[in-house]
């Protein structure tokens, strides 16, 4: 039993909590001593393999957030930080981890005393504050498509003004981040815009009006994938779609001409209805 709680909590647990669960102080001083736990701060035991980060975060009494822990979590994160972003639960007890970004934002969701992760409302509200809009907005898409938290639910929370922002803005549909900025950044043209679409058989990253495709290629487009979507393009051209793909680099890094490519699009008519001759 104990061992499944140590693996739950990263490896790392309040010698307390060990003795409220019936493990005798007796037995804990034991395993020190036989190097089964480490007891590496007054109050807090590590197994020798504990998560590294959780055991910082007890070292300075902080708890893990924000886009540090948006990326443990498997969220969309545009960049992975160098810098560890930690919540405070206790101001006053807290210390500082060299290069770490401390955020003191009071949390939406109550903090449970000594929690080292912070949850999953509180990393998003924490995202919202740290992080320009839009890799705000794709970190939440990621986190409602994983279906780790829903719109109603957040809607309800306490949120801060740039959080009620990014809710807005997300589509729990985003498959991607790179679907998220694709949306985001072609609102403005006011065109019909359905993302993850269900055409021929499969569904499309986005469909702009009735009939212009657009498929954005991550680095998962290869192989076998790869030839998946080749035949699909095929049998959506045979239907009279145009198909556009597009990939992460003409997206994140080359986005104008990317924009000026559907508007193109746009402007000849490739979105409409076939004209019948």
């Amino acid at each position: 039993m104990i061992t499944g709680i140590l693996s739950k909590r990263g490896g790392v647990i309040r010698s307390s909590e060990l003795v409220a669960r019936g493990m005798t102080r007796y037995r804990i001083q034991q395993e020190v001593i036989a190097g089964g736990l480490i007891r590496f701060k007054k109050g807090w035991l590590a197994t020798p393999t504990a998560d590294p980060q959780i055991v910082a975060a007890a070292t300075a009494g902080l708890t893990l957030s924000c886009v540090t822990q948006a990326a443990r979590l498997g969220l969309w994160v545009r960049r992975v930080p160098k810098s560890e972003h930690f919540g405070v639960p206790r101001p006053g007890s807290e210390r500082r981890p060299d290069g770490s970004v401390i955020h003191y934002h009071a949390p939406i969701v109550p903090r449970e005393r000594f929690a080292l992760v912070d949850t999953i409302e509180n990393v998003l509200m924490l995202v919202a504050q740290c992080e320009p809009f839009e890799d705000a907005v794709a970190t939440w898409d990621s986190a409602l498509n994983k279906n780790l938290v829903d719109r109603a639910g957040l809607d309800l929370l306490p949120l801060p003004a740039a959080s009620k922002r990014v809710l807005h803005a997300t589509d729990p549909f985003a498959d991607s981040g790179l679907e998220s900025y694709f949306r985001l950044r072609l609102n403005w043209m006011r065109l019909p815009l359905v993302a993850q679409a269900w055409l021929v058989g499969r569904r499309v990253d986005f469909l702009i009006g009735s009939r212009l495709v657009v498929q954005i290629d991550g680095a998962h487009h290869t192989g076998p994938q790869r030839d998946v979507d080749i035949e699909h393009d095929a049998q959506l051209r045979l239907r009279g779609f145009t198909v556009i793909r597009v990939s992460y680099a003409q997206v994140m890094h080359s986005w104008p001409e990317t924009q000026a490519l559907i508007m193109r699009a746009v402007a000849v008519g490739l979105h409409q209805p076939a004209r019948l001759a």
